[in-house]
């Protein structure tokens, strides 16, 4: 534990720092398998013997090996070679699904994705983590009780954007059906799904992969960070997360042992993701392209995403060279090259040859990097410029590409490429693009029932207007508990940064009066204003199940608190009361009063404090529940709680938020409201 508080959340860990590569004749390569990223040298004599020692490790690391490469020739696996660009997306994200229609909205999501970053390969779609746990639901639960699930896969699919599903390995507590590897494999199956992210996983145990793939031949598995050397023969992908890179760019080892492995770079809590596209860029490999981590907007800021548009442009054009050239890692360039900070890895297709190019200095850099072989001639692939010897300009932290090409071959295929890549507009601007989360507002009582005579003494708490001082307690967890990203800048948030308990100071100022139910509204109560009402909610999937049901099941608890409400089931019964439902303030304010009082079981309630960046829904519950899952972390809290305990809730859409896990109370505005 010791180490732990003594952890430097904002510098990489000694496991994610670049691993230097013996120069030494007789060095044991071997220690460079655990490597995320070979460092290169400082001083360019020393390149050349450091090129020697990554070919020997290499040739020795696949024969001790025993390497093959086969299973990247399935031919179902063969679009993740060049699957330059992936996104992680929760499936709700508001681009993605619109919460007034309740209906996913792939072609926005897509359409902005070419907008920003030049159009993806692949998306992540992010189901039950954060939420999971709330209830007995499983992850695969997350996935199958999805209305339309099966069409959303398709209509990516049609814009030619792969489909991966998440695994969470840890969710062992929640409802049991079959074995995991079966579970998965019948969802892969089912909704023709193309890739598995591994949460928490580096690589899959052999029954998993197994299973998964029969269920889709060609099944690509991408791991969560470092993928074990002797594990690339059966997983084609991984994340390339928390690689720090050396001054000089150094080599991707995963990548450069095995150049049909994609790695895409993450550092899901940068501001700056600089490092990681030069990196990206020189190595060849992707970019996992990460706006909203688990509700929490970090958003790329205006210079990543214009250079990643370009790279992308570039990756796609040139693919053939990235993944069949011969590649030679820091070629030596001019003198200016190497004072200016400007860096190189040539691949070699042919007699073609395409130099990648990174400037890692904060100035912008013209010059003529490369001297041009006999009877060569060259063009600057960002401007389209022909020459015998091409003058480049590389901004500041970003990336250049020149392709060297005998003088009489065409050049017709990179003039068109250099002429789509100049129309990208380039901007130096590196601020972040800060994103509020704003209060949702519902639509506000039909009635005053304070004057009404609905408000008694004997049923509700008393909130007085004035200034109220709150202390709220939470679990910090990679949600944040507002609008506010936990980990800014950090590269691995450990205990106690993550899943410790935090307090914060809230004022909260009453103008008027509100009165607080004491209690929960229970079934016969939900009952009565579904009979006097006639109310029919926007999406009936999971609605009040046991209540329209209970003639069948007669097991119905008619004084237990009422759930499998969403929130705007929640608010339309509480209209029909002449109320609303309470803040999360009020709520703890009324909760803090000895009258307060729990219905049984004990559910959380929702709260009239619903909140979107224009990307995240979220709620804040209240109160706890009985149904509490230990065995992971990574479970959305549980247990009862007192009144100053806040929870952040993501609201997935379709029905899906309605739990047996939540109900409600009523609030009602006093007479100066």
């Amino acid at each position: 534990m010791a180490d732990s508080y003594s952890f430097n959340s904002l510098i990489p860990r000694p496991i994610d720092m670049p691993t230097p590569v013996p120069l030494a004749e007789e060095a044991d390569l071997s220690i460079l398998d655990e490597a995320k990223i070979l460092a290169a040298p400082d001083h360019a004599a020393d390149r050349d013997r450091w090129r020697s020692q990554l070919r020997t490790w290499r040739e020795e690391a696949r024969e001790r090996l025993g390497y093959s490469g086969e299973f990247y020739e399935r031919p179902g696996a063969q679009w993740a070679h060049s699957a330059f660009a992936v996104s992680q997306v929760w499936i709700w994200d508001e681009l993605l699904f619109d919460f007034e229609e309740q209906r996913f909205t792939p072609d926005r999501f897509i359409d902005d994705a070419i907008e920003k970053f030049g159009g993806l390969d692949a998306v992540v779609l992010w189901h039950a983590y954060p939420i999971i746990g709330l209830d007995e639901r499983n992850q695969w639960d997350y996935y199958r009780d999805i209305p339309g699930f099966d069409e959303l896969v398709d209509h990516f699919h049609s814009r030619g954007v792969k489909v991966a599903v998440d695994y969470n390995p840890w969710d062992t507590q929640t409802r049991r059906g079959g074995p995991d590897h079966e579970e998965l494999a019948a969802v892969i199956r089912d909704f023709g799904i193309d890739s598995v992210f591994l949460d928490t996983l580096k690589t899959a145990d052999s029954v998993l992969v197994q299973s998964l793939e029969r269920a889709n031949p060609g099944i690509v598995l991408e791991g969560e960070s470092r993928v074990l050397l002797e594990r690339v023969t059966d997983h084609s992908s991984s994340w390339a997360q928390f690689f720090a890179d050396s001054h000089v760019p150094g080599v991707v080892k995963t990548h450069y042992f095995e150049r049909r492995h994609m790695l895409h770079h993450i550092r899901r809590w940068h501001r700056d993701h600089s490092e990681e596209l030069q990196s990206a860029w020189l190595n060849g490999v992707g970019m996992m392209v990460w706006e909203v981590v688990f509700g929490v907007w970090v958003g790329w800021n205006p210079r990543d995403c214009s250079t990643v548009k370009c790279m992308l442009a570039l990756q796609r054009g040139l693919s053939d060279f990235l993944l069949d050239g011969e590649m030679t890692p820091l070629v030596t360039l001019s003198d200016e090259a190497e004072a200016s900070q400007v860096y190189a890895f040539r691949y070699d297709l042919g007699e073609n040859m395409l130099f990648a190019l990174v400037n890692r200095s904060k100035e912008d850099v013209t010059l003529a990097p490369v001297e041009v072989k006999d009877g060569h001639r060259q063009i600057d692939m960002v401007t389209g410029e022909v020459a015998s010897q091409v003058t480049v300009t590389i901004p500041a932290r970003s990336i250049g590409a020149v392709i060297e090409l005998p003088r009489e071959a065409s050049t017709e295929r990179f003039i068109r490429l250099a002429e789509d890549v100049a129309r990208i507009p380039y901007t130096a601007n590196d601020r972040f693009p800060y994103r509020p989360a704003r209060r949702v507002s519902p639509a506000s009582p039909t009635l005053n029932a304070a004057d009404t005579n609905t408000v008694t003494d004997e049923e509700t708490v008393k909130i007085d207007a004035g200034t109220h001082r709150l202390t709220v307690r939470y679990r910090a967890r990679e949600t944040g508990i507002y609008d506010e990203a936990p980990y800014v800048d950090e590269w691995k948030p450990l205990v106690p940064r993550l899943h410790d308990p935090r307090t914060l100071e809230r004022a909260y100022e009453a103008d008027h009066e509100v009165y607080v139910s004491r209690r929960e509204v229970s079934n016969r109560e939900f009952s009565e204003f579904l009979k006097d009402s006639g109310y029919q909610p926007m999406v009936e999937h999971r609605f009040v199940p046991h209540l329209r049901e209970a003639s069948m099941r007669g097991d119905v608890d008619p004084d237990a608190p009422v759930t499998y409400v969403s929130l705007d089931d929640a608010r339309a019964y509480c209209r029909w009361k002449g109320g609303r439902l309470p803040t999360e303030d009020e709520w703890q304010l009324a909760g803090e009063n000895r009258d307060f009082a729990r219905l049984t079981p004990a559910v959380w309630n929702w709260t009239e404090s619903e909140r979107s960046d224009g990307r995240t829904r979220y709620c804040i519950l209240k109160g706890g529940c009985d149904f509490s899952l230990s065995e992971s972390e990574w479970y959305f809290d549980g247990g009862v709680r007192d009144s100053r305990f806040s929870a952040k809730y993501l609201i997935p859409g379709l029905g899906l938020s309605r739990s047996r896990s939540i109900g409600f109370r009523v609030a009602f505005d006093g007479k100066n409201s």
